[in-house]
């Protein structure tokens, strides 16, 4: 895992109080932390990926749905998803990605709507 996305991941849970399982963003953990009517579209995708683009918006959209999953209540899968969302938005401006700003990261965190 690289530093970026353990500074991001760090940065995501304190913006967001996300005390949830820790779910390393890699294939084996996403795949294991799937509840099994998500994990057999999980691997089908999987096998689909044609290059190393798709391949990191596929583990962003998993990673984030095997943290929902993993949830204990409602509540704890929206703070989950919220948590996500900061983590693959703070990478991607590191990683020199798609850039969220500050407001909209802030948004997130407040679950308030941007424009």
């Amino acid at each position: 895992m690289t530093a970026e996305w353990q500074r991001a991941v760090a940065e995501a849970r304190e913006a967001t109080g996300f005390a949830g399982r820790d779910i390393p963003r890699a294939v084996e953990a996403i795949g294991a932390a799937l509840r099994l009517d998500h994990r057999a579209a999980f691997y089908a995708e999987l096998g689909t990926l044609a290059d190393s683009g798709s391949f990191e918006a596929f583990l962003n959209h998993w990673w984030t749905q095997a943290l929902a999953d993993s949830a204990a209540d409602a509540q704890d899968r929206e703070t989950a998803i919220d948590f996500a969302d900061v983590a693959v938005s703070l990478y991607a401006r590191a990683a020199g990605g798609p850039k969220s700003t500050q407001g909209q990261i802030d948004a997130i965190v407040m679950g308030t709507a941007v424009s």
